[in-house]
């Protein structure tokens, strides 16, 4: 074990039994492994790598995998360690890891690492995102209350509600990605904010979230102007009881994809800009746990409950979504955030990551699009 060991390929392609479709195996190890949580990039080195997690030999760490031969390089060595969030640089060259309480800029190329940020006495790191002009990491302080409240929020979302409900003070920080200049408190409320996210080509725009149960929170996505520490809503909720989230960018920076649910279990995905204006979307008859699009006209959610698959849908000539297709078996079950599937294309929207522990452990799976969706066969629920 150490930082910059090569691991052999564990890479495995093999036919899907559902649809017959190329799926690669990329990784296969007696311990979970998992790409970077959905809202995030992880392709680097113009598409040939990506950048993810594994608890090989007891500890979290990152790695970086060569895509077409499969062989691994292990980025960090903590040992001990339980858990790890990254993100990357808009040019690729520099990962931001949190690691426990502190923040550390990882150089990919050197693998030398210079400490950016440690959370003061009373608070942990959230999530990470790199603002697009690559100047700033943003990421948010939270009140640590586990002394008051039993939680495990990491594996099966215990003590989540008693947390929204305790209304922890939250600080949305912007620090130099640099190291140049001292941290600076963005924004600042006793709610339970998470879920971070910077747009890809807007630097002084990024969303947070209201975290808890989606139907209680007051409300879920909003928008912040990182020049001035205004907060706005995006998406207000339309019906009572309605829950959306898992709000993510388009590639544009200006469009805001999530999915949802109503009370009557329809379920939908959609996109609406910062603004609230151009709002869209398409509904759908079964259960999910995250929905993703590219921003070249496709869309994939990933089935939990009766429907156990990869769904894709492609926008048609008419604008309107069509599908959904069964893309690929998926098995997952979603036990820990470490299983969960997180669906997400790469850059050029050829390509789709997922993670599943259908085999008892997480491991990374890709496929390939097929160019013509319609030879993939309909979901059937």
């Amino acid at each position: 074990m150490g930082k910059g060991k090569v691991w052999p390929s564990e890479r495995e392609a093999y036919r899907d039994r559902l649809t017959d479709i190329e799926v690669v195996q990329l990784t296969d190890y007696k311990a979970h492994s998992h790409h970077l949580y959905f809202t995030e990039n992880g392709w680097h080195d113009g598409g040939k790598r990506v950048l993810f997690v594994s608890d090989r030999e007891n500890s979290a760490n990152l790695f970086s995998l060569r895509v077409d031969s499969g062989e691994m390089t292990q980025l960090t060595d903590y040992p001990g360690n339980d858990a790890l969030d990254a993100c990357l640089s808009p040019d690729g060259r520099i990962a931001f890891v949190k690691v426990r309480r502190t923040l550390i800029r990882l150089d990919l190329a050197t693998l030398e690492e210079t400490e950016l940020f440690r959370a003061p006495d009373g608070f942990h790191i959230g999530n990470l995102n790199c603002t697009s002009d690559g100047l700033s990491v943003v990421t948010c302080l939270q009140e640590d209350l586990s002394h008051r409240i039993r939680l495990d929020l990491g594996n099966g979302y215990v003590g989540h509600r008693e947390l929204m409900e305790a209304a922890p003070n939250s600080r949305i920080i912007r620090l130099s990605a640099e190291g140049k200049a001292e941290p600076e408190i963005v924004y600042e409320a006793n709610r339970f904010i998470t879920h971070i996210n910077a747009s890809p080509t807007v630097p002084w725009l990024i969303t947070f979230c209201h975290e808890g149960p989606w139907h209680l929170v007051d409300h879920r996505i909003w928008g912040l102007d990182l020049r001035d520490g205004r907060a706005w809503k995006i998406r207000e909720r339309l019906e009572p009881k309605e829950k959306v989230g898992h709000e993510f960018f388009y590639p544009d920076g200006a469009t805001v994809g999530y999915h949802g649910f109503r009370e009557n279990g329809t379920n939908f995905f959609g996109s609406i800009r910062y603004d609230n204006t151009g709002m869209e979307e398409t509904e759908f008859g079964f259960d999910t746990w995250h929905g993703f699009a590219d921003g070249f006209g496709h869309a994939v959610v990933d089935g939990k409950g009766a429907v156990k698959t990869i769904s894709v849908w492609q926008r048609g000539a008419d604008g309107r979504y069509e599908g959904p297709y069964t893309l690929c078996e998926l098995r997952c079950s979603f036990h820990s955030q470490k299983v969960h599937a997180h669906p997400r294309f790469d850059p050029e929207g050829k390509r789709l990551l997922f993670t599943s522990d259908k085999n008892g452990y997480g491991n990374l799976y890709l496929v390939r699009l097929p160019d013509d969706f319609a030879s993939l066969p309909p979901l059937t629920v």
